[in-house]
């Protein structure tokens, strides 16, 4: 979720784009091919309650718990019927037009609805034209990691050897979920103290002397273009390094304990990756001026054999942890709206294209793999992976030809952009909407990403109607009235809901 933000500066609208090929069109059932995706990278996604249903999982084995098993929750979110009557645009439309006209959406409305079986284009408004997205630009991020780096890639931190005997360099490889030890913030993140034991033993006889930070893998300013003044102390963002442990936040057990009351924010600290540094320097032993670290960069491997007993070579790996797998660390992105793991998986992205670790370079990345799975490039421009930056922008017709290209059977890994979807009245970002009884219609039905800055307002996902019809949907607004949040998110949720509750034929 994005944080609340100082007035919104109203931006021009960007000229139109040219027209667009014909919408993508979907081979394949989503829950189908989101199980095919895990199962290829050896993991298991089971969700509680109505997700399970929607994802076709099964209950997981019972663990020894002093809790008796919970039974069996009734599927909600069943698989998409492709015998179900196809809503008509003529339908779609008046189902929705009024809606699109509320007061609470303001001035700038764009939205696009189409069929995921067919792919064919139901209903638009602007659905061509770039829109500030805010967190709705998770999507583009995951399915651009998704594809760069695929599902079952494990982000490493290593320690090697440094120039002088007994110094350990501790080398960032951007995991933003590395934990210090067992009370992380990420439940199966990679750990410090198991890296710590690592160097230890390959020391062996050597005492460590101090520690060094390499966080150079990333680069340029540790803060993206575009985001307000309130990040960096807001809880919401943090400086973006190579090496942080918990996402930078000062207290992960605090923030965990926290997590829901808060929405996720917590105090960041001011450099993670000297931060990190000094935890694992008290873990490797090291006291007063021994415990204080720096940064700089690991010397190169020398490649040559070491003798047994001898001190290790500078370069030498010491220790290696690796992070929970892409599409773990994406599901999580999704489902909490992290913007750290969002910005650390757009560098990512620009990592395995070539390109800086930096802002820049993950944006144009992003941008780039877009393109190349076939998205139309001119109608997406970012400046972050996370959508805390204003000057993104995304239309909401590339979002729901993203949705139905991460389902069509042409690239499997893309599936598990779905497993962190929020879902309607149940979980994540949604977990509070779709309560009222003019949206109640897409309580369990409706699964989307949402994206909130001040006077920015953005849904997308899927929705299944009364049919039992799966839809995709996008609506992205920009210029709503200051001071109607609220009104604003159940007019937006009413429109999900009209396409829950209708056949639209």
């Amino acid at each position: 979720m994005s944080p609340p933000v100082p007035p919104y500066a109203a931006t021009p609208a960007p000229p139109p784009p040219p027209a667009r090929p014909r919408r993508l069109r979907l081979v394949a059932v989503l829950a189908t091919v989101l199980v095919i995706a895990l199962a290829a990278v050896g993991l298991a996604v089971v969700r509680p309650g109505p997700v399970a249903g929607w994802l076709g999982g099964a209950a997981s084995s019972p663990k020894a718990s002093a809790r008796p098993p919970e039974p069996d929750p009734p599927a909600v979110l069943a698989g998409p019927d492709a015998n179900a009557p196809e809503p008509t645009p003529e339908g779609v439309r008046a189902a929705l037009e009024p809606l699109v006209r509320a007061a609470a959406l303001g001035e700038r409305v764009h939205v696009s609805v189409a069929d995921v079986a067919t792919g064919q284009a139901l209903y638009g408004n602007g659905q061509d034209t770039p829109t500030v997205p805010a967190s709705v630009t998770k999507l583009a991020t995951g399915v651009a990691v998704l594809a760069a780096r695929g599902p079952a890639y494990r982000i490493p931190t290593r320690a090697v050897a440094g120039a002088s005997p007994g110094e350990v360099v501790l080398v960032g490889g951007g995991d933003p979920t590395l934990a210090v030890d067992k009370n992380g913030f990420y439940p199966g993140a990679a750990r410090l103290d198991n890296l710590a034991a690592q160097v230890r033993k390959a020391l062996g006889g050597t005492a460590p002397t101090k520690v060094t930070v390499d966080s150079s893998l990333f680069s340029g300013p540790v803060y993206g273009p575009g985001w307000d003044d309130d990040i960096p102390t807001g809880g919401f963002g943090a400086a973006i390094t190579a090496l942080m442990t918990d996402g930078a936040r000062r207290d992960p057990a605090e923030a965990r304990r926290t997590a829901e009351a808060t929405n996720h924010a917590a105090e960041r600290v001011p450099q993670p990756d000297l931060t990190a540094g000094r935890a694992f320097a008290k873990l490797l032993g090291l006291s007063g001026d021994a415990a204080e670290v720096k940064q700089g960069k690991a010397p190169a491997a020398s490649g040559g054999a070491r003798s047994a007993g001898a001190t290790p070579a500078p370069g030498t790996e010491l220790g290696k942890v690796e992070s929970l797998p892409v599409v773990r660390l994406v599901d999580i992105m999704i489902s909490d709206s992290d913007n750290v793991i969002a910005e650390a998986m757009a560098r990512q992205v620009a990592l395995a294209k070539g390109k800086p670790g930096s802002f820049v370079g993950g944006a144009a990345a992003t941008d780039q793999v877009l393109g190349e799975l076939g998205l139309p490039a001119d109608e997406i421009s970012l400046a972050d992976g996370s959508g805390l930056s204003r000057t993104d922008r995304i239309s909401p017709s590339l979002l729901t030809d993203l949705i139905t290209l991460a389902g069509n059977g042409s690239h499997p890994e893309l599936a598990a952009i779905f497993g962190g979807l929020p879902v309607g009245g149940w979980s994540g970002t949604l977990d509070d909407r779709y309560q009222a009884s003019v949206t109640k219609a897409g309580a369990g039905v409706v699964r989307a990403k949402t994206g909130t800055l001040s006077r920015v307002n953005a849904i997308a996902g899927l929705v299944t109607t009364a049919d039992g019809r799966l839809l995709t949907f996008a609506v992205l607004t920009d210029q709503t009235p200051e001071g109607t949040l609220d009104a604003t998110r159940e007019a937006l949720d009413r429109i999900s809901s009209a396409l829950a509750r209708c056949g639209c034929r």
